[in-house]
C-alpha cells in the first residue's frame, strides 16, 4: 500500500503553534466545502480528525457557525413568527432578550455546552432583574427607590422565568439540530427545578351563587361573563372573544372558536389555540337568560355611544364605546367584584373548578354536562353529579334564576 489518502479524506499539516486538518464534507446548503481543526498536537487532530470523517458520513456538516445571538436572531423572524402564535412569539421574544442574549450570546452555536447552559441558568437565579434590567434607573430621580438608589431590591427570577429561559433555547437549538448546523440540543440535556403550583380552593357552589346573585343586584354589565365563566367553565379569553354570531338563542347553543388575546402592545382577536377548543356547547336556561340582558345592555351601549361605537368583529362583551375588554383587565374586575360581594379573592382560571357543582345545581342533564365538561367517558360525569346533590346549592340557584325571571 502506498498509505496515500483517497479523495476526499483532507489532510493534517503545521499551523502555527500546532497543527490544522481539514476533510471535505457535504454543507447543509448542497454545496461541498472544506472543514477544518485545529489543535496544539498532531494526536489531537488526527482525533478531532477522525471524528470530523465520522459525521461527514452521517450527513451535511456545517463549515461556517454562527453566534447563539445571530441564530436566535434569524429563529425569531423566520421561524417562531410566521409559523406560531403571536403569544408565543412574544414570549420567546422575552426570554430571548432579557435573559438568553445578554449571557450567551456571544458563544458559538457549536460551540455550546451542557456545562454552559448550566451555569447560565444557576448565574441567572441569582441575578436581581431590577439591576439587570435597569427598571427603577428607567424611572425620574425622584422616583428611584432601590437599585439605582444603591439598595438593591433583590428582584430575582422566579423558577417559573428560568424555566422559561430555558424552554425557549431549547425551542431555539431543537431548530438548530433539525436544520443541521449543530449535532445535538444540549439544553435539553439540562434539568430545571420545576416552579411549585400553590393550589388555591375553589369556590364553594354556595360562593359562587352569592357571587353571581351579588352582580345581579348590582346590575353588572358583565354579568353575563360571569354566568359563562361559572357555568361553562369558558377560558378568560374565550368569553371575550364571543360574537354574536356564535350564539344561537333559538337552538339554545354557544360555538366557542375565538378567543381575545394580548400580545405585546395589540389586542388580537383570532382563532382558539388548537381545534380541540373549539366546540358548540348547550346553553342552560340561566345562560341564555343572561345573554338576553347583555344583549339589551349593549344595545343601550350603542345608541348612548353614538359615533363613538367602535366594535369591529361584532363582540358580545366589549366597553362602553364597543371596543375589546383588555383581557387583564378582565381578572381585575373579577378580583374587585368579589371583593365587593364579601367573598374570598380566587384566580379567574380557578373558576372552571367549580362549573361542574354548577351545572349539577341548574340540574343540567348529565349528558349535557358531558359535553360542557368536555369528559371522555359519562362516567366521569357522574361522579361530580354523586358528590355535589345537595338540596341546599340547587335551592341557592334556584333563587337565583327567580331573581332573573324564572328561568329555571
Amino acid at each position: 500500500m502506498s498509505g496515500k489518502r483517497g479523495n476526499g479524506e483532507g489532510s493534517i499539516y503545521p499551523y502555527k503553534n500546532g497543527f490544522a486538518a481539514y476533510v471535505w464534507v457535504d454543507t447543509p446548503d448542497g454545496k461541498r466545502k472544506r472543514k477544518y481543526v485545529y489543535g496544539k498536537t498532531r494526536d489531537d487532530v488526527h482525533d478531532k480528525w477522525i471524528k470530523l470523517h465520522t459525521e461527514a458520513k452521517k450527513g451535511p456538516v456545517a463549515t461556517r457557525h454562527r453566534t447563539l445571538d445571530a441564530f436566535l436572531a434569524y429563529w425569531l423572524d423566520s421561524i417562531v413568527k410566521p409559523n406560531l402564535a403571536p403569544l408565543s412569539y412574544v414570549s420567546y421574544e422575552g426570554s430571548v432578550r432579557l435573559y438568553i442574549a445578554p449571557h450567551l450570546g456571544t458563544k458559538r452555536l457549536d460551540k455550546l455546552t451542557v456545562r454552559d447552559v448550566r451555569e447560565w441558568l444557576t448565574k441567572l437565579a441569582g441575578i436581581c432583574q431590577c439591576c439587570a434590567q435597569g427598571k427603577d434607573a428607567k424611572r425620574s430621580p425622584s422616583r428611584q427607590r432601590c437599585c439605582a438608589a444603591g439598595d438593591c431590591c433583590e428582584a430575582y427570577p422566579s423558577r417559573r422565568v428560568i424555566q422559561a429561559a430555558r424552554d425557549a433555547l431549547r425551542a431555539a437549538l431543537s431548530h438548530a439540530v433539525a436544520e443541521e448546523e449543530i449535532g445535538k440540543n444540549v439544553a435539553s440535556l439540562v434539568k430545571v427545578p420545576k416552579p411549585r403550583r400553590r393550589r388555591i380552593k375553589p369556590w364553594s357552589v354556595a360562593e359562587a351563587g352569592h357571587f353571581l346573585a351579588d352582580g345581579l343586584a348590582r346590575d353588572d354589565h358583565l354579568f353575563a361573563a360571569w354566568v359563562l365563566v361559572l357555568c361553562l367553565g369558558l377560558r378568560r379569553g374565550e368569553v371575550l372573544g364571543l360574537t354574536r354570531k356564535s350564539i344561537d338563542f333559538e337552538t339554545g347553543e354557544l360555538y366557542v372558536d375565538h378567543q381575545i388575546q394580548r400580545a405585546g402592545r395589540q389586542i388580537l382577536h383570532r382563532e382558539t389555540k388548537t381545534e380541540e377548543s373549539d366546540d358548540f356547547l348547550p346553553l342552560p336556561a340561566l345562560c341564555l337568560k343572561a345573554l338576553r340582558m347583555r344583549r339589551a345592555q349593549q344595545t343601550g351601549d350603542r345608541k348612548a355611544a353614538g359615533d363613538l361605537w367602535q366594535d369591529r368583529h361584532d363582540l358580545v362583551f366589549t366597553t362602553k364605546y364597543g371596543t375589546p375588554i383588555e383581557p387583564g383587565n378582565l381578572t381585575r374586575m373579577f378580583a374587585l367584584r368579589a371583593r365587593r360581594a364579601g367573598l374570598r379573592v380566587i384566580p379567574l382560571r380557578n373558576t372552571r373548578h367549580t362549573c361542574s357543582s354548577l351545572l349539577v345545581a341548574l340540574k343540567v342533564h348529565p349528558k349535557i354536562a358531558q359535553r360542557i365538561l368536555r369528559h371522555s367517558q359519562i362516567a366521569m360525569t357522574m361522579e361530580v353529579y354523586a358528590e355535589a346533590s345537595e338540596e341546599e346549592v340547587r335551592a341557592a340557584i334556584g333563587r337565583l334564576s327567580e331573581a332573573m325571571g324564572g328561568t329555571g
